[in-house]
């Protein structure tokens, strides 16, 4: 496998110009706080609600800075993605603000809200079976065929620097309590998210600790983090966090996460579906499971964050509504 070039890696410079393309599209989510969880947790706890992002998930910002430069350079056939749901809504609403055509390759088993608002944002949805069929070969083809852009759901400078700007608001907004986190915890599928949340947090905050959170089964970068390598999950499919089902860590992503991160936890869909229900009745937010790892593994104790301010993203809310139902009864 060829060696990463690290002069093409994102810098937290790439974060703050990204942020500059984002003002005014992408929404400042909200640092939320709750007595209940700083009681259960004994640390300081912020919960990054990026569920209020536009199009319910922190995704729209990595694509919208990636769209950005393509509408620039112009794309006659547009832009191809494939997702299994949060992407696939990122690409498909940014394109249609810059006035792109999209497809997005998407799991016959994703949830259908997520392929029914995909679809309602103006994108051409090609579904497939993912334990059959190779997304990604799938999506190249219709670029190659279309003349369009391909765009990765995390393994992409731009996609990167975009995510970043979730850090980025973290820190910031922090500061204007007079406070810095010394704990953050990132819920990690390609590593996207969490390699661009950690190039903008430990600019400003050298001695911050960030982690990881993944489905149990689906622990890839806890493992690549203890081999130093980019480890494979062995299953495709078999956690109810269906936004973090991603084979392996990005190669790109690793190389930035292995360097700033180096560390995670894991939560069981059982934790998941307590910390689900726990944002629901005592937030009152919806978060999909995929969005609640990190918050699992803090209800679960699996971090000792005593005495310290630490901050959960919420990485998503498009959750299927029967699901939810079931998780929050």
């Amino acid at each position: 496998m060829p060696s990463i070039d690290e002069t093409t890696l994102p810098t937290a410079a790439d974060v703050d110009a990204a942020a500059g393309r984002l003002a005014g599209i992408a929404h400042r989510t909200p640092l939320i706080r709750s007595a209940v969880l700083d009681a259960r947790t004994s640390g300081r706890v912020f919960l990054k609600a990026e569920t209020l992002q536009r199009t319910g998930s922190f995704k729209f910002r990595g694509a919208y800075n990636k769209l950005c430069t393509v509408a620039r350079q112009g794309s006659a056939g547009g832009v191809v993605a494939y997702s299994s749901g949060n992407h696939a809504q990122g690409v498909a609403a940014a394109a249609r603000l810059l006035g792109l055509p999209a497809v997005i390759v998407m799991p016959h088993d994703a949830p259908r809200p997520k392929r029914e608002r995909t679809a309602a944002l103006g994108a051409e949805v090609v579904l497939y079976d993912r334990e059959r069929d190779d997304r990604e070969a799938i999506a190249q083809e219709i670029a190659e065929q279309r003349g369009a852009v391909l765009v990765p759901p995390y393994d992409d400078p731009l996609i990167i620097a975009g995510q970043g700007t979730t850090g980025r608001e973290i820190v910031e907004d922090l500061a204007q309590a007079g406070l810095a986190p010394d704990v953050v915890l990132v819920n990690a599928s390609g590593g996207g998210l969490t390699a661009g949340i950690a190039l903008a947090v430990k600019a400003r905050v050298p001695d911050a600790r960030l982690l990881t959170a993944e489905p149990e089964g689906f622990d890839d970068h806890v493992r690549s983090f203890r081999s130093g390598q980019r480890e494979q999950n062995a299953a495709v499919s078999g956690t109810i966090c269906d936004a973090l089902m991603a084979r392996s860590p990005g190669r790109i992503t690793f190389v930035i996460n292995q360097a700033l991160v180096g560390e995670g936890v894991s939560a069981s869909d059982a934790e998941v579906a307590a910390a689900v229900a726990f944002a629901f009745h005592e937030l009152k937010l919806v978060v999909e499971p995929g969005g609640a790892v990190g918050l699992a593994a803090l209800l679960a104790g699996k971090v000792d964050v005593a005495g310290k301010v630490v901050v959960a993203v919420l990485s998503g809310g498009n959750v299927d509504p029967d699901l939810f139902h079931r998780l929050v009864a």
